[in-house]
């Protein structure tokens, strides 16, 4: 197994659309998020070389919370979680990278957001709309049927800090979202080529 966010993690994403921006693409439809993200894997295929990521203070937390996250989820559900890396659409330039895989069926995505977007997904009991491509999207990815939502955040009480839903397939959001992926990756191809054919 590759580990997150490794030399060899960055590597193996090299120029492929990710789970993690599969919103930006699904709701984008060539706005901002989707040119972006289409500009920054071209560079990628171009150069060889992962793009710069900037790390915001919220980014980091979260980075930094989700071990707590996860082994608070297992406590609370007994489920045995088995960490991963990276997986490969197998027949498209995209992956995921899940933040487990439970049992057969089974994976898992933690959110550790700002205490807001916590306390408005308690009220709301349901997956933020931000988050959904990327849940439904691991789920195509690695051909699963349920996902668990896992919101925490350790700055509240423990009777409100962890948030779990259980999210299943959903094969038509699923179609919609691979023919938009498969149209952005056609437009990152296509911009791939002007650049290199590019003459004043």
């Amino acid at each position: 197994m590759i580990d997150q966010r490794s030399p060899e993690w960055f590597q193996a994403r090299l120029g492929k659309a990710t789970a993690s921006k599969f919103y930006d693409i699904y709701k984008g439809d060539r706005l901002a998020g989707w040119k972006n993200y289409r500009a920054e894997l071209v560079v990628e295929r171009i150069t060889g070389n992962p793009a710069e990521s900037f790390t915001s203070a919220p980014m980091q937390w979260g980075i930094d919370t989700e071990p707590l996250a996860r082994l608070r989820y297992v406590l609370a559900t007994k489920n045995q979680v088995e960490e991963c890396g990276f997986f490969e659409h197998k027949s498209i330039t995209a992956g995921a990278s899940p933040d487990g895989l439970i049992g057969v069926d089974g994976g898992l995505e933690i959110k550790c957001p700002n205490s807001a977007t916590h306390i408005q997904t308690l009220r709301t009991g349901k997956v933020p709309d931000m988050y959904m491509a990327q849940i439904q999207g691991g789920m195509w990815i690695t051909d699963r049927k349920w996902w668990d939502y896992v919101s925490f955040d350790p700055r509240l009480p423990d009777n409100a800090n962890l948030f779990i839903i259980r999210v299943n397939r959903d094969d038509i959001y699923i179609g919609s979202l691979e023919t938009k992926i498969k149209q952005f990756l056609k437009e990152v191809d296509e911009e791939c080529q002007f650049v290199k054919g590019y003459k004043q």
